[in-house]
């Protein structure tokens, strides 16, 4: 999906208490592969890392527009990995390993 494709949240139009909300509920409803975009009026920092918090190696971030009067992201969302040991016969003890 390219970034003309993407929906955007301007988020100096919501809320403050919102805005991380709405990007959460977007994200998380957000297939691999798709993205959306954010546009605010400061670097959006503090949300990049709740998002890489909240979902380990699924977040792409990247910045279009950098300020100083407007900052625009572009936040795609990757496949989830799966670890070896999370699929083995001993994830949670099971073969007492």
């Amino acid at each position: 999906m390219t970034p003309t494709q993407s929906p955007v949240i301007d988020v100096r139009t919501l809320e403050p208490r919102e805005r991380h909300v709405q990007i959460f509920g977007k994200f998380d409803a957000m297939r691999a592969g798709e993205a959306l975009q954010i546009v605010n009026d400061h670097d959006p920092v503090p949300l990049r890392h709740q998002l890489e918090s909240r979902a380990p190696g699924q977040v792409q971030w990247a910045y279009l527009e950098s300020g100083p009067a407007q900052w625009r992201v572009l936040i795609s969302k990757l496949e989830a990995k799966v670890t070896e040991e999370a699929g083995s016969c001993c994830s949670g003890g099971a073969c007492g390993g």
